[in-house]
C-alpha cells in the first residue's frame, strides 16, 4: 500500500473553516479542465466514438450530440477521422480541433 503524504492525510481528515475538505490534485486538474459528468446518452455516444477513434492519439469530448476532437495526429487520420465520427449514430455535429503532427 502506498504511503500517504502529510497533505493527503490532512486533506482527508481536517475540514476547512467552512466544513468542506480540500480537493485532491486530481479534482483540481478536473476543475481546470472543466470536468462535467456525462448523462447515460452521452456516455453511450462517447463509447461509440471512442471505438472509432481508438489509439489515434485524438481525445474526445462529448456535449449532448456534439463531439469535439482534439490532439496531434498524422495527416491521414486528420483527413478521415472527422468523417468517420460524423457517420456514427447519435452524432449531431463534429468540432474538428485536430492538429497534424
Amino acid at each position: 500500500m502506498p504511503k500517504s503524504t502529510y497533505d493527503d492525510i490532512v486533506r482527508k481528515t481536517v475540514p476547512e473553516p467552512d466544513s468542506s475538505f480540500r480537493p485532491s490534485p486530481e479534482q483540481i486538474q478536473q476543475a481546470k479542465e472543466g470536468f462535467r459528468a456525462l448523462d447515460a446518452d452521452e456516455q453511450a455516444l462517447e463509447a461509440r466514438v471512442r471505438s472509432v477513434v481508438g489509439s489515434t492519439g485524438a481525445t474526445v469530448e462529448i456535449t449532448r450530440d456534439r463531439v469535439t476532437l482534439r490532439g496531434a495526429v498524422d495527416q491521414a487520420t486528420a483527413n478521415r477521422l472527422p468523417d468517420q465520427v460524423r457517420a456514427i449514430h447519435g452524432v449531431g455535429s463534429v468540432e474538428d480541433q485536430l492538429v497534424v503532427k
